[in-house]
């Protein structure tokens, strides 16, 4: 752990994953407050598979992947909010249908990709240690348009995840906010591959916020200290898996599950106290 510190400020690279660390915990965990909210996990799952549609479309056309995460993100959750509300399907098949489907897609645009690039790879299954100055330009973007987004129409979408019959009658197109919501959901997801991978992300997203949840009862509350905790684990994660040279996103996963699985043991215990 120490010659982690040490070496984050000797080698540009650390820095960089550090950085990534800190920009991914804001949209983690603002976002990721509604995700459990609203218990949008598995929607949350199908648009991050989808996903790898419009990374394998963007490799094919020599673009970046990061590029056609985002696009195909928001496109994934627009139809998949759209399809749930209007068509009423049911939601496991909905996110099985848009994971599968996108998974597909992308894994035949990449095996018409030209050679093997190792960088899809570290999308896949994260790699926090090769991210960029350009990836975390665009980490920062996503960052501000979430949290314009949410500062904006904080009250409509706090309505929308709390109470949907309060909002209706107040004059609130829950609908709307849903597919709002649903889209800031694809965004933060983006910012996640870099640090996690595709596969991993959805973990991310609700492990935090969920041991934080348990403690906390106000949405800001539980946004700030979803952000905070979020840091820690992402850091830590890091730090961990440096001198023994193991796989970063996984680390980072296996850190946010100790955590929510230490936060189940002292809520479940803070409960039977209180009984």
């Amino acid at each position: 752990m120490i010659d982690f510190f040490n070496a984050v400020f000797e080698y540009q690279f650390l820095q960089y994953a550090v950085l990534g660390c800190l920009l991914a915990s804001i949209g983690c965990g603002v976002i990721g407050s509604y995700v459990v909210i609203k218990k949008l996990g598995s929607l949350a799952g199908g648009i991050a598979h989808a996903v790898l549609a419009g990374m394998g479309i963007a490799y094919f056309f020599g673009q970046s992947p990061l590029l056609g995460a985002t696009i195909m993100s928001l496109v994934s959750a627009v139809l998949i909010g759209m399809i749930n509300l209007r068509l009423k399907q049911n939601e496991d098949i909905l996110v099985a249908a848009f994971w599968s489907v996108g998974m597909a897609i992308g894994v035949l645009f990449i095996s018409k990709t030209p050679g093997y690039n190792v960088n899809l790879m570290s999308y896949l299954f994260g790699n926090i240690l090769m991210v960029s100055g350009n990836d975390l330009v665009h980490m920062l973007v996503l960052d501000v348009m979430v949290l314009i987004v949410v500062k904006v129409f904080y009250r409509q979408l706090l309505a929308a995840a709390f109470d949907e019959e309060y909002a209706r009658v107040r004059g609130v197109n829950v609908e709307t906010y849903y597919i709002l919501m649903l889209s800031m959901v694809a965004l933060t997801v983006v910012l996640l591959i870099q640090i996690v991978g595709l596969i991993m992300v959805i973990a991310l997203l609700v492990l935090p916020t969920a041991s934080v949840s348990l403690f906390v009862g106000s949405l800001p509350k539980i946004m700030f200290y979803s952000v905070i905790l979020c840091a820690l684990v992402t850091i830590s994660g890091l730090a961990l898996s440096f001198q023994p040279d193991l796989p970063s996103g996984a680390m980072i996963i296996l850190v946010a599950g100790i955590v929510y699985s230490l936060s189940l043991l002292i809520y479940s215990r803070q409960k039977g106290k209180l009984r």
